[in-house]
């Protein structure tokens, strides 16, 4: 702490030991570990990485949940099946639970039409995201994964500051221009103070049907140079998979069998 610190956390820049504004969960939830999976735009496969993530650790015996932060694209709830709307009691919300046991959030548990955009300003959105931290009773969980808004704005700004995060998982694509805007993502958490536990390329590449060959559509693979440029062993290279698209489509994404993040989920246990 400064010797002219006025205890205004939110709009000051200094790291000091005092500094801190999380927010804690509900009285009712035990959570001992929560993980953010980012990116620096949409579409490169967060949601699936999330998902994926939160599967691993329900297959190994973990108490596992997700808390969906894309307020304005929520698509977990679909991968996993789960259409029915959240309920609540006095003491709080109560999250819905998908066919294996994993716990969940999502805007789409709480709207009447699951195509109902919602049209909302910043800090409302980063209100209701930290609603699902402190009104949702959670119960006990061992891993947390949140689905983070996509970019550098005010709402993935609120979740740094507001959700004890452990670190996050960065999902990126081969494209060289993806990479520079996945960057921006990174270099916010660790502005933050969040360090980075791995990295997923996704569509990295998609096996010949005929005679196994990988082909790199979109070029070759930046992921281990990219983990490497960040100081992180653990790379997950997920392909194109028709399999596993179709799985998420279907709602059926913990019957699938790939074991993509298997190595990744072990470098963060």
């Amino acid at each position: 702490m400064s010797e002219g610190c006025s205890h205004d956390c939110g709009n000051c820049g200094e790291d000091c030991a005092s500094r801190d504004m999380h927010v804690k969960p509900h009285e009712l939830s035990k959570i001992k570990k929560v993980i953010g999976v980012v990116s620096g735009k949409g579409g490169v496969g967060k949601s699936l990485t999330t998902a994926m993530l939160a599967v691993t650790a329900q297959r190994n015996g973990f108490r596992t949940a997700v808390l969906d932060a894309d307020i304005t694209g929520p698509s977990v709830p679909k991968m996993f099946g789960v259409h029915e709307k959240a309920t609540g009691t006095e003491l709080g919300i109560l999250p819905v639970e998908s066919k294996t046991g994993i716990r969940m959030m999502s805007m789409n548990l709480l709207l009447e039409d699951e195509t109902e955009p919602v049209i909302w300003r910043g800090p409302v959105i980063a209100g209701a995201v930290l609603q699902f931290w402190t009104d949702v009773i959670w119960d006990e969980v061992d891993y947390m994964f949140v689905d983070m808004p996509p970019g550098t704005g005010d709402v993935p700004l609120s979740i740094y500051q507001s959700v004890p995060l452990d670190g996050i998982i960065v999902v990126t694509t081969p494209q060289e221009l993806v990479s520079m805007i996945v960057k921006k993502a990174v270099v916010m958490a660790e502005k933050l103070n969040i360090p980075v536990l791995g990295v997923v390329e996704n569509m990295s590449y998609v096996l010949c049907p005929d005679c196994g060959k990988k082909i790199e559509i979109f070029g070759k693979s930046r992921a281990e140079e990219f983990a490497a440029s960040l100081g992180v062993k653990a790379v997950a290279r997920v392909p194109f998979d028709a399999a596993l698209a179709k799985c998420a489509d279907e709602g059926l994404i913990e019957l699938y069998e790939g074991d993509y993040a298997d190595g990744l989920f072990k470098a963060i246990e």
